[in-house]
């Protein structure tokens, strides 16, 4: 039995501490055998990983914006649209006072003055008395006027 025992005066100390750490959990390895398996990880397939999962994240939120701009390019034409023809109607002929709510009719006549009637196109009958029919608005009560139908060429 003599011979299993250590002596723990020949032991080098200065040797066994460099196998000794302060840290245990800083290590990258498992310091004591019922340690938990430390794996090192692959960091290029993580590192893939996340830029793939970013790339689709801002993919999504690109797609996103793009769709809200078109809405906002779409509202920012029909607003053009009622600014055009309401500058035309409160320039045009007007034998009336124009109710609020009310559907009235814009025609350019042959001398190219614009002319604001309450008769739809298809209520002239045969032979429209005008050249053309520009736009068919509604009457905002802001005395804006809503484009519900135009004839306009785009001169944008």
């Amino acid at each position: 039995m003599q011979a299993n025992k250590i002596d723990v005066s020949k032991i080098d100390m200065e040797k066994e501490r460099e196998k000794i750490t302060d840290f245990p959990g800083l290590i990258a390895f498992a310091h004591t055998v019922g340690s938990a398996l430390i794996k090192p990880e692959d960091k290029g397939k993580i590192k893939g990983q996340a830029l793939a999962a970013m790339h689709d994240q801002t993919d999504r939120q690109f797609r996103q914006v793009m769709d809200q701009m078109r809405v906002l390019m779409e509202q920012a034409h029909e607003l053009k649209m009622r600014v055009k023809v309401s500058e035309r109607i409160y320039q045009s002929t007007l034998n009336f006072t124009p109710v609020i709510h009310q559907v009235y009719h814009l025609y350019r006549r042959k001398d190219g003055s614009d002319f604001l009637s309450m008769i739809a196109p298809a209520e002239w009958g045969r032979k429209l008395p005008f050249e053309k029919h520009e736009a068919s608005v509604r009457l905002l009560s802001d005395h804006t006027w809503e484009v519900l139908e135009d004839h306009l060429e785009d001169e944008s």
